[in-house]
């Protein structure tokens, strides 16, 4: 990990991004607290990882779901994948449980 100062990072923002390429994590400072990071991603899925983590969104439907799962109102794992796999199922499983509405094209 390497720590420097916005006002460098600015200056050479093309080496620090270089740097993160490699694998070097970079803090950026401001006023001496931490303000910003660089990270590059490994590929696409880490870079969705990355920025869903990040999701205000995101977050609360998880936590939204991680709630209803805990209030018994899920399905168990192989019965959500037979249901995902047969499409023509799917906009009535979501009607069903009282979810979105599946637009038709």
């Amino acid at each position: 990990m390497k720590i420097a100062p916005l006002a460098e990072v600015k200056a050479n923002l093309s080496a620090f991004v270089d740097e993160a390429i490699e694998g070097q994590t970079i803090v950026i400072t401001r006023n001496g607290k931490a303000a910003a990071v660089i990270i590059a991603p490994m590929d696409d899925d880490d870079l969705e990882q990355l920025v869903l983590y990040r999701s205000p969104k995101f977050q609360e439907m998880l936590n939204r779901s991680r709630q209803s799962i805990a209030e018994g109102r899920g399905i168990a794992h192989d019965d959500f994948w037979a249901r995902v796999e047969t499409s023509e199922t799917a906009p009535a499983v979501a009607e069903e449980k009282g979810g979105y509405r599946a637009k038709k094209k």
